[in-house]
């Protein structure tokens, strides 16, 4: 029988140690993973979007959604056209996430037959009235934060990682519109369950809450996020985001996520 040295048994030990803490992931590429499983080849979607004042009355919008991934999936082309109710009927939405660069956005008003383009200090505004911004339209560019994990903990019945993540200056805090968000993101399947947001005076200021998930692309594991709450805790609104249908469809017309298209 051979042996078992001391240094081997260390060797052993140290070994194991080495893969296991090679298996853990950092808080960053817990983000980077968040956001690679909820990039689609291509999706078609008929959503609603419930918006829902201090005192209870409500506002409801329905609208199609196009998206398509581009640059070997490294840019994401969304496209949002509001079909109901009459006063925002037309309004169209475009947006090219980029993985490494600052997004472009615009946005097209019916009654001004004019499409506009979002500039960056505006993407912390309101996204059609309700307490979604412009930068929760997209997925935010991982290197314009820094990450810690801060423990782990379960959201509605899902095992999850939380991260801290806070904006690398001034300029990325003003155009997300957060000094802090604590993410909730699944251990299981990377997809974020919940999200709170500090703003720039350091008050917390919106919870979003994801209330349903659904695997658009059941071979690579990719999903959207099916109906998302936003609460403003200091105004005391909330909006509703349900995705009603959808359906993955990665041979979308590259002229739909045109400025040109938004027109119609």
């Amino acid at each position: 029988m051979k042996k078992i040295t001391l240094t081997a048994v260390i060797l052993f030990i140290s070994g194991i140690s080495n893969v296991a803490s090679s298996q853990t992931p950092t808080a960053k590429e817990v983000q980077h993973k968040s956001i690679e499983v909820t990039r689609v080849t291509g999706t078609e979607a008929i959503s609603t979007l419930i918006i829902i004042g201090k005192n209870g009355e409500k506002r409801v919008r329905k609208m199609s959604m196009l998206s398509k991934l581009y640059d070997n999936g490294l840019t994401e082309k969304k496209m949002v056209k509001f079909t109901e109710p009459a006063d925002v009927k037309g309004t169209g939405f475009l947006s090219y996430d980029y993985h490494d660069k600052p997004d472009d956005k615009w946005i097209f008003m019916p009654a001004l037959r004019k499409t506009r383009r979002i500039i960056s200090s505006e993407n912390a505004k309101s996204f059609m009235g309700s307490e979604f911004s412009y930068a929760d339209m997209a997925l935010p560019t991982v290197e314009d934060f820094n990450y810690k994990f801060l423990t782990e903990e379960t959201v509605n019945g899902e095992a999850c990682y939380v991260l801290e993540i806070i904006p690398k200056n001034k300029d990325s805090e003003e155009e997300n519109g957060f000094s802090k968000k604590i993410s909730y993101i699944g251990k299981k399947d990377f997809v974020i369950r919940k999200a709170v947001y500090f703003n720039l005076t350091g008050e917390k200021e919106k919870v979003m809450t994801v209330k349903s998930i659904t695997e658009v692309d059941t071979k690579n594991h990719r999903y959207k996020l099916k109906e998302i709450e936003m609460i403003n805790l200091l105004n005391n609104r909330k909006s509703i985001s349900t995705i009603e249908q959808i359906k993955f469809n990665p041979h979308i017309p590259d002229d739909y996520f045109t400025t040109r298209y938004v027109e119609k």
